[in-house]
């Protein structure tokens, strides 16, 4: 096996033009990504590249085609489509979008088609082999602090999905790919850490501007080494506040943490069982922040006290 960024452009790029594409490894699932649009394959060469190609041959959980939406349409109004398994599930998206187009269509991929799993709508970082999950509803200020969580030493392992099971262990599997930062959080997490590997902006998306957070390479390269949760937090960002931090009632939390839950009403029985099972490994809290510099040390603390 090869890391993408070890494989000169040019030939990844001939590779993706291929009838069978790329093969990648993105943690619990193996992608087989096609597309002969260059300046998308050149993201997906940047921000995927600390993740393992795989041989052409490897059995793929989803088949992503990346193309041109009609062939005339590059001399009017460029626009591509995503396909996945010969379904085009959304309307065509501007050239200039392709990446983000590729981000929400994997993300759509994974949470209609993987009920092996149990799936959270949540963040997951680690640190000291500790975990915390970040349940959260969009505007929360989710993806940002777990974009300043990674620069600060933690583990990334996601900022959209915190996939559990197939064992009622409370097991999660990292699936650390690169988090879109929106509007505001963008120049956030530029000026609190110069260091972060920010891609393009992406102007007048469903969700305003958008620009990628690229998992540092220590995170990638712990794909496969899973975690056991320790605390769920379930943040949420206001502006000029102090720090509040209050510990949930156990049922409380289960209602919280199943209304966060992609898929808890399709697994039935198990789903019920995975949930129980954080509640009862895991302390649960509300947390309300606006400065990283009292939320990280919070959360450091919360994550290192004893069970």
């Amino acid at each position: 096996m090869a890391k993408i960024v070890e494989l000169a452009f040019d030939d990844f790029y001939s590779e993706a033009c291929r009838a069978n594409g790329v093969v990648i490894d993105i943690g619990p699932f193996y992608i087989r990504l096609k597309s002969n649009v260059k300046s998308f394959v050149k993201l997906i060469h940047f921000f995927y590249g600390s993740f393992n190609v795989l041989p052409v041959e490897s059995f793929t959980d989803f088949q992503i085609e990346i193309k041109q939406h009609h062939p005339l349409s590059r001399f009017l109004r460029p626009q591509v489509v995503f396909i996945s398994d010969g379904i085009q599930p959304f309307q065509p998206f501007p050239l200039s979008h392709a990446f983000p187009l590729f981000e929400w269509g994997l993300n759509w991929c994974i949470a209609r088609r993987s009920h092996q799993y149990l799936m959270l709508h949540s963040g997951v970082l680690e640190k000291n082999g500790r975990a915390v999950i970040l349940p959260a509803t969009p505007g929360s200020g989710k993806t940002t602090l777990c974009a300043a969580l990674a620069m600060q030493g933690w583990r990334f392992l996601s900022d959209e999905f915190a996939i559990l099971g197939p064992k009622d262990d409370g097991f999660i599997f990292p699936i650390p790919r690169p988090a879109p930062l929106k509007n505001a959080s963008i120049d956030v997490i530029k000026n609190e850490f110069p260091a972060a590997e920010i891609g393009p902006l992406f102007p007048k998306t469903r969700k305003g501007t958008v620009a990628h957070f690229k998992a540092p390479g220590p995170s990638v390269e712990a794909l496969h080494e899973g975690v056991m949760p320790r605390i769920v937090v379930f943040p949420q960002f206001q502006d000029d506040v102090d720090l509040k931090v209050n510990k949930l009632n156990k049922a409380y939390a289960f209602f919280k943490i199943a209304s966060n839950s992609f898929n808890y009403e399709l697994m039935g029985e198990r789903g019920f069982s995975l949930i129980d099972h954080i509640i009862s490994s895991c302390d649960c809290y509300n947390l309300v922040y606006s400065r990283f510099d009292q939320a990280i040390p919070k959360l450091e603390e919360l994550i290192a006290a004893p069970a």
